[in-house]
């Protein structure tokens, strides 16, 4: 998967249906000269950089004519004639911070290496992956740069990351380390990158590149709800089906940086890595540093392509554990049933109206530790709160086990309440910053896992908790951003390495917790999605996707959340109504219809239901338990998007061998008069015959319209289905839900031709 061809000093690196190719240049600079589709291992490749550039800026760098600002190359340093930003920055003791690196040496090897100290990809046999490691020298700074390159056989894939060593006596201080820097020739791409805040996650933006430099990141300690760390380029005419896109994510929960600058030549350069913004990192003899993973896709055939290729790599080479090939259970969280207000028998009143409907998990939510009765207290004090629940937490887990399911429980490890007994006893283990005031966001404050101690005492808390209580899953929450950054125990010159280490730190725990309990599900909760990246499906394969319920905002947040992470790990759950967060009222079913593209689960008192509402539930229950071996690790397909101008949006899931499928399509806005349309599909073998069922969960023989057909795969695909003039649900209590925010869900089965 990856040669070296000594008379040309070309590396090739091949995927599955892709090339990457890097030269060493005469002067020893990298030069990038091609990703995108694969090429043939025969060709020299040199000739894809111009001999006009080559022989007027590369022969020899004590030429006159030496530049290095039109070239594409690989990890670009700063001060030595490019003038783009560069891939990392250093201040060297003598206050300079140009750095000029060479190439050293290179290793070729099977497999893949762990990351120190970070999460990243990983293979389980050798033979899925080929690993190339250059060594890049600046001899007159004593650095060595170590670039990390690792090819997916089955996937057209390239992780990247750097290591940055010290190999002189003077300190060094980075200034900037990126995990990667890629040159494009050109600059006719468009960008497309995710926006939003709490409540509204990963709203999809898309925009052409301009002259300058157009980014997304975050600073706020976190990977944020604000940006995700990912971004997109794709060629101007590419939609989902077709058309060339390159994926960028990082491998990282912190503050990161994500950017395209397009110089005066019209050729884009993107970055991406830890933010620069307020950050240093110092390197003392022989210390290193290690950069996150950067994973790269290239796609050839569109969107949908570039999200199934993410959607799988995550699935078989970042998730881990038990959970990583096995379903996930259906799920009741008592959240936005009871908030505070709950006592051991409530709890268990609600966790048997689950059980009878045929829910396999209950999660108790905040509210169970301490002194807990609102958000203003206790957090740190991590023990049973008796009042609440006077026979603690192992007889609780015990009688929601007796009724036939699982236990699970919420906790926010990382943060403490100035109303605690943690924080009275060491005020000083929070993040802080002496004689400043030390701001509160949900009346509670981080604690500065970068200190051993304080880890430890987390740890120790937790695991009295999970070693005396039969738990099967931890909803791990995350509820505010740093400020005030400050560590009482790192020096003055290092408190800008405190939101790395402490993410080192949080790493480390969960780690830790991993190993230590293996059959415990874990699950990535930070007020919602606000800290959903690859690195927390690392530790834990599910993340809850956004605390906005609501189906019809729910639409847009797991649209934008597909583009990089599988359904398998988004959280996705069915509230009440009015919904708590927007206020809107959606039916039963379209709010099931919506919820099951992800782990599918309730959020509400099911007490509360009609029984004509509870035998609904009970079908929907059934319906997911059918399809959701195909729904978490089938292609998911994005037909419609609500991020268009007809706001409606289509879903369609895909087994691998094309005999099963589920689509879905919702109606957002309701028009009058308006004439039939049709719903192309996608994936489908062309050659097969499929019958579409209509899925009508309330009463199967009331139909809509002819519920049942059979289709060919090419006609499914060319034609599609014929979506009705308006769309009718029936409700629980009989009447007709029409108009807005109505949905549709089929079952697509393949037949022989003359079923």
């Amino acid at each position: 998967m990856i040669t070296f061809t000594v008379e040309n000093k070309v590396f090739h690196l091949q995927a599955k249906n892709s090339s990457y190719l890097i030269e060493i240049a005469p002067t020893g600079h990298l030069i990038h000269l091609y990703w995108g589709k694969k090429l043939p291992q025969t060709a020299d490749y040199r000739r894809l950089l111009s001999a006009e550039l080559r022989k007027k800026h590369l022969q020899s760098e004590t030429a006159n004519n030496f530049k290095l600002d039109n070239i594409p190359q690989e990890y670009p340093a700063y001060g030595n004639s490019d003038f783009r930003q560069p891939a990392f920055e250093v201040r060297l003791a003598d206050g300079s911070s140009l750095s000029n690196l060479k190439y050293q040496s290179h290793k070729i090897a099977s497999g893949k290496d762990k990351l120190t100290g970070l999460p990243a990809l990983y293979v389980e046999d050798k033979k899925a992956a080929t690993s190339l490691k250059i060594k890049l020298y600046d001899q007159k700074a004593e650095l060595e740069v170590e670039l990390s390159y690792t090819v997916f056989k089955e996937f057209d894939v390239i992780a990247r990351s750097a290591v940055l060593t010290n190999k002189g006596q003077q300190k060094i201080v980075l200034e900037r380390a990126f995990s990667a820097a890629v040159d494009f020739i050109d600059a006719n791409y468009e960008l497309i990158t995710s926006a939003g805040d709490w409540s509204r996650e990963n709203h999809l933006v898309r925009r052409s590149l301009q002259p300058g430099l157009q980014a997304v990141e975050s600073t706020r300690g976190a990977s944020s709800a604000q940006h995700n760390p990912f971004l997109v380029l794709a060629r101007p005419e590419a939609t989902e089906e077709q058309g060339e896109v390159y994926g960028f994510n990082l491998v990282y929960s912190g503050n990161f940086f994500a950017g395209v600058q397009v110089n005066s030549f019209e050729q884009a350069r993107v970055l991406m890595g830890i933010n620069q913004f307020d950050f240093s990192w110092q390197l003392k003899a022989s210390e290193s540093f290690q950069t996150p993973e950067l994973v790269m896709t290239y796609s050839g055939k569109g969107l949908s392509k570039l999200s199934q290729t993410y959607h799988k790599l995550y699935r078989k080479h970042l998730m881990r554990g038990k959970y990583k090939e096995q379903v996930r259970p259906i799920l009741l969280n008592n959240w936005e049933a009871t908030y505070f207000d709950f006592d051991e028998a409530r709890i268990l009143e609600i966790a048997k109206a689950g059980s009878e409907l045929g829910v396999e998990l209950f999660v108790l939510d905040d509210g169970w530790f301490g002194s807990r009765n609102d958000d203003t207290t206790s957090l740190g004090d991590w023990f049973v709160d008796r009042e609440k629940l006077p026979a603690g937490l192992a007889s609780l887990a015990e009688k929601v086990n007796n009724l036939g399911l699982k236990f699970g429980l919420w906790f926010e490890p990382e943060m403490v309440s100035p109303e605690s007994q943690l924080y009275q006893k060491h005020p000083d283990w929070c993040i802080h910053i002496p004689g400043r005031n030390r701001t509160l966001a949900r009346s509670q404050l981080i604690l500065d896992l970068s200190r051993p101690e304080v880890r430890a005492k987390i740890m120790e808390m937790l695991t009295t908790i999970l070693e005396s209580v039969k738990i099967s899953y931890i909803k791990w929450d995350m509820n505010r951003n740093m400020t005030e950054i400050g560590s009482a125990k790192l020096d003055s010159d290092q408190q800008r390495e405190l939101p790395h280490r402490y993410l080192l730190g949080l790493y480390e725990m969960l780690e830790e917790l991993q190993q230590s309990f293996p059959e415990i599900l874990f699950e990535s909760c930070a007020s919602g999605g606000g800290r959903f990246d690859p690195a927390m499906l690392y530790y834990m394969p599910q993340s809850w996707t956004s605390d906005n319920t609501d189906a019809g905002s729910r639409l847009k947040i797991q649209t934008g959340t597909s583009l990089f992470y599988p359904l398998v790990a988004m959280g996705a759950h069915v509230s009440a109504v009015p919904n708590h967060q927007v206020g809107r009222s959606t039916s039963l079913i379209t709010r099931g219809d919506t919820a099951y593209f992800g782990n599918f689960g309730y959020e509400l008192d099911l007490r509360k239901l009609t029984q004509t509402e509870k035998e609904l539930v009970k079908k929907q229950i059934s319906f997911y338990k059918q399809e959701r071996t195909l729904i978490q690790t089938g292609d998911f397909y994005r037909l419609l998007s609500p991020f268009a101008d007809q706001l409606d949006t289509a879903w369609l899931v895909v087994n691998e061998n094309k005999t099963a499928a589920v689509a879905a399509f919702y109606k957002v806005l309701a028009e009058a008069n308006q004439p039939g349309r049709y719903l192309k599909l996608a994936g489908l073998d062309p050659q097969k015959y499929y019958k579409v069922n209509l899925i009508n969960q309330l009463k199967t023989e009331v139909k809509l319209y002819p519920e049942t057909a059979v289709y060919s795969g090419v006609e499914l695909m060319s034609v599609g289905i014929v979506l009705p003039e308006k769309i009718v649900n029936l409700l629980p209590d009989g009447s007709e839900s029409r108009g807005d925010f109505q949905s549709l869900v089929w079952k697509i089965t393949a037949v022989t031709a003359n079923t």
